[in-house]
This record gives C-alpha cells, structure tokens and sequence, in this order.
C-alpha cells in the first residue's frame, strides 16, 4: 500500500491507524488504575480522583498537545522528536540537547513498555490458573516478537488494525456493562475531583506517577505520523479515546462498588471482565499487548535510523525486509532491546513492579518535545501570548508528573534513567567528536592540484589503478576537498586513472529527498557529485554513482571512450569503477584538551564496533579499495632534544 493512500483519510486507513498509531496508549487500562489503587483503602475520593486525573491527562496531553497542536509539526508527512529538531536546529546551537534527551528517553522507554504490557495481560491467567508460572511465556513471546522482525512485518501488519478494533471494541462493552448499573462514576469529569486528590489526599500528588502511565503513549503517537497520515490519527484518535475512557470509568464503578475494600493484587482491569470471558479476553489483551509492543519496536528502529542520518547514532547496519516504503530493520538494536526487555521481566518478575520504572524517561521525552515545540511555534510565527501559554501549561502539567515520577526512582526507575542517560552519552560523543574533527580538519582548493591530476592521469609510465578513481569527501564546498585525498592520490604510491570523481553525500530536512548535483572541474578529468539523500534514505553509493554516469553518458555530458586504445577495450562500456575508504585512525601524535581527548577517545572505540563506510554506502566489495590514515588533529610540540657526540 502507498505512502499516500496510507495518509489519505478513509475507512481502511483509519483501521490501519488504530493498529499501528495507538497499541501503547490502548493497552494502558491493563495497568493505570491497578497503580492507583496499589495496596490503598478504595474510597470515593481516591476512585473519582484518579478517574478525573485520568481524564483530563488524556485531554490535555494527548488531545490538545499531541493530537491537535504537536501533528501540526509534520516533516513533509513524518514525525518523532528528530523530525522535529530538523525543522528547528537552525534556530538554537543547543536545540540538539532536548532532541538528544527526547530520543534517548524514548528508546529507553522501548525497553520496559514490551515487558508490562505483555506481562499485564498474561499475568490474567493467574486468576484462572493460581499456580501458573507466567515468566516463561511472557520470555517466549517476547523472544518470538524479536525474531520475527528480521522477516519484516508486512503480514502481520495487516492484522494490527482488526487486532486493536476487537480490543477496543472490547474495552468499550466491558466498561458499558459495569456503567449501566451505575453513572454516578461520571462525576469525574469534574476537574475538581483531581485537584481534590492531588490536593487533599495523603500523598495524593505522588499519585501523579501512577495517572501519567495513561498517556505514555502519546509520544509513540508523533512517531507515528509518517505511517498513517494526522487526519487519521485525528478522527481516529475519537474513537479511541472514547473506548478508553468507558472502560477506564467501567473500572472504576466496580471498585466504587467495593469501597472499603483492598484490591490486594488484583487488576481491576480482569475484575470487570465475566468469568465465562476471562480466558478470550486474556487472549485478546495478549494480542493487543503483542502489538503494541511490535509498533514500538518498529519505531525505535525508525528513531535509530533517523539518528545515524543526523549524526547522533554510531554507523550500524540497517536492512530492509519487505518492499513497504520506510519499514526498517536494524539488528544490533532489535538484539540489544531483546536482551534489555528479558532482563527487565528476570528482574521485575510482575508488572505491578515494572510500574516503577515505566514513565520516567518518557516524560523527560515529552518535555524535550515542548521545547522543540516552542522554537517551532516561533518559527511558524504563532501569536506570542498563545506560544507562551501553552508551552508554560505544558511544561507546568510535565513538571508536575516528572516531579512525582521522581517518587519512583529509588523502586527501579532509577533503571531506565541510567539507560536513558547512557544513550545521551553516546549520542553526545558521536555529536561533539564530529564538531571536534571539523574543526581542525584541513582542506585544500582543488584548483591547485588540478594540473598535477592532468599530467598523472596521461603518464603512461605510471600502471592505470582504475578507469574511474572515486573518493568520498565530507567538503560542504565544491571547490575544496580534505588534504589526505590529494596525499592517497599523489604522496602515496600515485593513482593513475582515466577520470577522478570526488562524491559528496548530505542529509536533507526532508525524509524522503533523493537528488544529485554535477561539478565539472575539468571536462575529462575531474568531476564532483553532491548527493543530497532525506534523513530516512538508505544510501546505496554504489548503485546510485553508476546511474549518475550513466545517465551523464546518455545527456552527451561526458566522453566514457578509453583513451587507452586496446582492443580488448569495448567502447561502449564505461570502465572499471574503484572507490577509495580512508580509513581514519587517532595518531598517537596529537596533543588536545582533556574533554576532547576523551570524546574522541570514546568516538574511535565506538567507531571500530559500528559500520564501516564501505557497509554504510552499500558498495560492492569489487568496486573498493582501503587505506589507513593517521587522524592528527592537534599536533605535539616539537621536542627539544640534544645530540652528543
């Protein structure tokens, strides 16, 4: 199915919305008032003011913030808090901080949400089989979920939205039928039940903690945008909420129903569900848990994938099993999230204790997305007063729940705030070390060398090395090139070639740009190609530098005949391509400041584990050659030595 009819608002593309857009936010009646509850004495007070927290968060952050304001934000038709920083970056140097922070926290967050939202719904067995052990099956779906993503999830995509449908069809009956005895519950819509809680309760404010886990969601919901389209998500966003809140409101009739009581363990969730249900409606919840589980898997690929387009991510191998556009696979991370996410089950055991480490690195993202916010409302030159008030409402509403998220650090929230805090390190690392080498790497003008290329290029006492010579240069200018490429050329062993390309590669704004441009230095001898490729755009250099010249050759731009006259030569063939590597390595012959000495320390170890420029550009082991540069970026002082006789 196209981009485009994805995007286009009818009845098939909001189904497809509802699977792929809201499997964490639909799956947190599992778990939200089941955390409210905790081990606390049911009253009136505390049932009315968690619904009415419930209510108004899902109002205020999810609808107004996200649905209606944050879709706005779109870059050209996608999403997430790095879709975001492109459309802002010029506008602040630090703007990449709150981006670094929103992607790290959301990635850290892609490791415990698989976790609870598997673990609520299979722990619903217990009800019915008190002695079932439920680790091992939340383990194997959890393994099973990961090694399906190397076979693409075209099919079973498919299924996520008749999935979702039955489950919020099912969320909605079964919060119906606890309503219909009862609607005094409704009297949570009043904002003044959650003032009431988070005022006069004791300890109500930390409750906040527990409230936020329904709107976890909403940030996977922006990441999204690109898959279905904002007037999908939009409309469809009604029902959905809908479905939730009647349930959410469903739960809460039955615990009105047993004021005085503890819950002592139980989900409310499995509680209003009829016990002749219980066994399908665990089955339902597992498939609904499974696939939001499996959208936020693929969103934290597309994340890491937008991250290494913008420099923020080390070079990792990224594959793409199926034929729909922008579905991705990277292995590194789909094995590290696996390992992460069964860690967390083998620790946490329940998800009663996963709670404890689920929101607080999600809210640091949500907050990181109203900073970006902000600029972006400037840039689209909102009204003052309206930019500043929202993003004070939003910041006061987060500040409030990472204030009481913080209750829950020392009960392993702490977990996912060092791993969310790891990830920064690493994106600030790949981030500063760039910044560091460009700041002393020496380029040179072309123009200067130009003569000695024309001269080696018709020395016929020097062996050809290729037909055409092709070296990939970082120059943002077309006129310069980095000094270590005219020393592979001329200081080294000298490159003989009919023709030399230097190529170019940038990341666009824009996700899906593919365009090239030509710089002819000499007719015959010198040509540079800039390839300006969108931040979701896999470059395959080798393939797409052939098309280049092969559609120069069919303009009349360029004469490909070999001026090596031999018969074996074929006229109509264009030669032999090889592309030069440099790899680059940290001289021991560098003197720098201590913080920098670190960054690129760490830079040059991170770089040997990650992807190779060769892998990253997808060229034909064929069609390259590699060499080892010493990387001097601040020379040593010359040292003072005395010769003696």
């Amino acid at each position: 199915m196209s981009k485009s009819h994805h995007h286009a608002l009818s009845f098939a593309g909001l189904i497809i919305t509802v699977g792929i857009i809201f499997g964490d936010i639909g799956t947190s009646p599992l778990y939200v008032l089941k955390a409210i509850a905790g081990d606390r004495e049911l009253t009136e007070q505390l049932i009315l003011g968690g619904l009415s927290c419930v209510f108004w968060t899902l109002t205020l952050q999810t609808t107004i913030k996200y649905v209606i304001i944050t879709l706005r934000a779109d870059n050209k038709g996608e999403g997430g808090i790095f879709s975001l920083y492109t459309l802002v970056r010029q506008r602040k140097k630090w703007i990449v901080i709150p981006a670094m922070i929103g992607g790290a926290a959301l990635l850290a967050d892609g490791i415990i949400t698989p976790p609870i939202s598997v673990s609520s719904a299979i722990e619903g067995l217990t009800s019915l089989y008190p002695d079932i052990q439920t680790l091992p099956i939340i383990i194997g779906i959890i393994i099973v979920l990961f090694v399906v993503q190397q076979f693409g999830t075209s099919v079973i995509g498919r299924a996520f939205g008749p999935v979702m449908m039955i489950w919020f069809l099912m969320l909605g009956v079964l919060g119906i039928l606890q309503l219909v005895g009862d609607l005094s519950v409704l009297k949570a819509l009043n904002p003044y039940y959650a003032f009431d809680l988070l005022v006069n309760y004791p300890q109500g404010f930390w409750l906040l903690g527990a409230v936020f886990l329904c709107t976890t969601g909403a940030e996977a919901l922006y990441s999204d945008l690109g898959h279905c389209g904002k007037q999908n998500i939009r409309v469809s966003w009604m029902f959905v909420k809908t479905m939730l809140v009647i349930n959410y409101f469903g739960q809460g009739t039955y615990l009105l129903a047993h004021l005085g009581q503890k819950i002592d363990g139980e989900n409310p969730f499995f509680l209003i569900v009829p016990d002749g249900f219980r066994l399908i409606a665990i089955v339902i919840a597992t498939a609904a848990a499974i696939v939001a589980s499996q959208a936020l898997i693929s969103g934290s690929f597309t994340l890491i994938n937008e991250a290494i387009r913008l420099n923020l991510w080390p070079r990792v191998k990224v594959r793409f099993p199926s034929n729909i556009k922008g579905q991705i696979y990277i292995p590194s991370v789909n094995w590290l999230m696996m390992l992460g996410c069964i860690a967390m089950v083998l620790y946490f055991r329940k998800s009663e204790n996963m709670e404890a480490a689920y929101g607080l690195s999600i809210v640091l993202a949500m907050i990181s997305t109203t900073l970006l916010l902000y600029f972006y409302m400037t840039r689209r030159h909102w009204n003052p007063i309206f930019r500043y008030t929202l993003t004070g409402i939003f910041l006061i509403v987060e500040g409030g729940f990472l204030v009481a998220q913080i209750d829950k650090f020392p009960h392993g929230g702490y977990i996912t705030l060092i791993l969310a805090a790891t990830l920064i390190c690493l994106m600030f690392v790949i981030f500063k070390s760039k910044k560091i080498r460009n700041s002393y790497v020496e380029y040179v003008k072309i123009k200067y060398y130009l003569p000695l290329l024309q001269k080696l290029s018709v020395d016929d006492q020097i062996p050809t090395t290729a037909t055409h010579l092709v070296y990939l240069t970082s120059s943002e200018k077309v006129d310069e090139v980095e000094a270590k490429v005219f020393y592979s050329i001329l200081e080294q062993q000298p490159k003989r070639a009919e023709r030399y390309w230097f190529v170019h590669v940038s990341t666009a704004d824009e996700p899906y740009t593919m365009e090239y441009k030509v710089t002819k230095h000499d007719e015959n001898d010198l040509i540079r190609i800039d390839f300006k490729l969108g931040f979701r755009i896999q470059p395959k250099l080798d393939m797409m530098f052939r098309q280049v010249v092969g559609e120069m050759v069919a303009a009349n731009e360029i004469e490909i005949q070999s001026r090596y006259a031999c018969e074996y030569h074929r006229s109509d063939k264009i030669g032999d391509f090889r592309f030069v590597i440099i790899r680059k390595f940290l001289s021991n012959d560098n003197e720098l400041p201590w913080f920098q000495r670190i960054i690129m320390n760490v830079y040059f170890f991170i770089k040997g584990l990650a992807l190779t420029e060769k892998n990253e550009f997808g060229l034909d082991p064929s069609s390259y050659v590699e060499e080892q540069f010493p990387y001097v970026i601040s020379k040593s002082t010359q040292l003072t030595m005395k010769r003696i006789d």
